[in-house]
């Protein structure tokens, strides 16, 4: 008979020679069944049978278990192959597919639905960034991974942080969710919801989002993605750009940060508070590293002004910054010195066919123009036509010259001619080789016609019935106006001419040669300027 001391010591032997002989004979190699875990190592191992239907595997000391090929690692663990399920503590690790890597204290792995439940400092790296949050679920057959309890995101310079998050591994993509906020020596991104991936460090943005960067320039918006690594974005659904003075608005607003470029397409408004303009296109093309842009698709200009804003419209606008320098002195303890500094004035306008001009007091229309914010002088060519104070001016070429936004003066050059309507089919005619027009509170004041000058005008007495026509030529002609109307005419040097009884002369006949009378190409109204 064998006595109680002598069996337990007896069945320890064998115990000890059984789980000596299984840890022999697991291999660190892939097994074929993928859904059962198998020991590969550990320094010690105890078998428990609790019951017919379950027994449990206590493991300890640099354990080592595989699935598939997913390893696990942890210093002891508890494995229950009938319940499918194991329990694992300290120095927890799980290597999936060579590039996961999560680390944790604690470890409750249901086996056949290969789902992990981490908890304590738990660390997830996919070689390229790393995820630290205090709980973690990691779904091994989807590599997806998710926390609830706040989690901190690093990818190199980028640091990434949320209430919750949705890990998905193998696409290297992050969904985070509740109180995003990502940090980058570039850019700062607040908002609810944000796909990171991390191999590219693209940022998708799918809920109101705002971003602000290193220069201060913010951007609002609720679709689209931005590239840390490329520097390119693209922003959908009206996003809001705020650059210093300049705000952009559009349907689509893409960038190039790299290249300093960007494109606005869709109802695009883009407003410069420090050159009081606000411009309106179906596209818009911007290089902030040479200040100039592209406007096309309908584009409307607004030059603001307190009473009377300036509107412009053409098929194409651009603009940009002339290469001027100009030299300031610079006063230091030791000596001063002169350095060359950029001319903010060195700045031109372009606009090309169809261009159309409306204010108040003043409206034009030509098929290409040049304005220099140096000068603050419009140059209007190829057939310019002019309204101002009920008069019409017409000639090859156009300077108007502006002073604070408004008219000041203007000059015609070749084939000029001014023309007023007294009454349908009557008018008061000036042609000459040059004009030039002088403006009174951004009205047209006066006129002076020189070289080869004629006119055609209408005399009326003091009940405004009409007496006669005048026909006469001049070297200068000067034309005084007053509540747009011919209020005086002065004939200066070599003057001739006729005075014709109203009744000897058909009206229809007394055009001077090139007359021509365009009230239907003139902007009535800042509505009828864009159609």
């Amino acid at each position: 008979m064998i006595n109680n001391k002598a069996f337990r010591g007896l069945f320890g032997s064998l115990l000890l020679l059984a789980c000596s002989s299984l840890l022999q004979a697991q291999q660190p190699t892939v097994l074929a069944d993928t859904n059962r875990v198998q020991i590969v190592g550990a320094e010690r191992l105890t078998l428990l049978k609790k019951d017919d239907s379950t027994s449990l595997q206590i493991l300890a000391g640099q354990v080592q278990l595989q699935q598939g090929k997913t390893l696990f690692f942890c210093d002891s663990c508890v494995l229950n192959n009938d319940l499918q399920l194991f329990e694992a503590w300290g120095n927890v690790q799980i290597k999936d597919n060579d590039s996961i890597n999560v680390f944790a204290r604690h470890l409750r792995y249901i086996i056949d639905k290969k789902l992990a439940y981490l908890d304590g400092g738990v660390r997830l790296s996919d070689g390229k960034a790393q995820l630290t949050t205090p709980d973690l679920e990691y779904d091994l057959n989807t590599d997806m991974g998710i926390y609830k309890k706040g989690g901190r995101l690093v990818n190199k310079k980028t640091i990434l942080t949320s209430k919750e998050g949705y890990y998905y591994a193998s696409l290297k993509e992050v969904y985070f969710k509740n109180q995003v906020y990502l940090k980058d020596p570039g850019y700062e991104i607040k908002t609810d919801s944000l796909l990171y991936n991390t191999a590219t460090q693209t940022n998708r943005f799918i809920a109101q989002t705002l971003i602000v960067d290193s220069s201060g320039r913010s951007i609002q918006t609720s679709d689209g993605f931005y590239s840390t690594s490329t520097g390119k974005a693209e922003f959908g659904k009206r996003p809001v750009i705020k650059d210093g003075p300049t705000t952009i608005v559009g349907d689509r607003v893409a960038f190039d940060d790299s290249s300093g470029t960007s494109q606005a397409a869709g109802n695009v408004i883009i407003i410069d508070t420090a050159q009081g303009t606000t411009l309106l296109a179906g596209e818009v093309f911007r290089d902030n590293k040479k200040e100039r842009f592209l406007a096309t698709k309908k584009p409307l200009l607004i030059i603001e002004q307190e009473r009377d804003s300036i509107y412009v419209t053409a098929d194409t606008i651009y603009s940009a910054t002339t290469p001027e320098l100009t030299t300031t002195s610079i006063k230091t303890p030791k000596k001063d010195s002169v350095v060359a500094v950029k001319d903010s004035t060195a700045r031109f306008l372009e606009a090309f066919h169809h261009v159309r001009i409306f204010s108040d007091s003043l409206q034009a229309v030509c098929d290409s123009l040049y304005y220099s914010y140096k000068d603050s002088t419009y140059r209007l060519y190829t057939d310019p036509v002019i309204w101002s104070n009920g008069s019409q001016i017409t000639g090859d070429t156009v300077l108007l010259f502006t002073k604070n936004k408004k008219p000041e003066r203007l000059k015609v050059f070749e084939n000029s001619m001014l023309v007023q309507e007294q009454e349908p089919g009557l008018y008061n005619q000036i042609a000459s080789i040059r004009m030039d027009g002088f403006f009174s509170k951004g009205e047209l004041d006066s006129v002076r016609a020189l070289g080869q000058a004629k006119t055609i005008y209408y005399i009326q007495d003091e009940d405004s019935a009409y007496t006669g026509i005048n026909e006469s030529s001049s070297d200068i002609i000067d034309i005084y106006l007053l509540e747009k109307e011919l209020d005086k005419i002065v004939l200066r040097n070599e003057v001739s001419g006729t005075l014709w009884p109203i009744g000897q002369k058909d009206p229809l006949l007394m055009r001077l040669p090139k007359f021509r009378w365009l009230e239907n190409r003139r902007p009535k109204t800042r509505l009828e300027i864009i159609e």
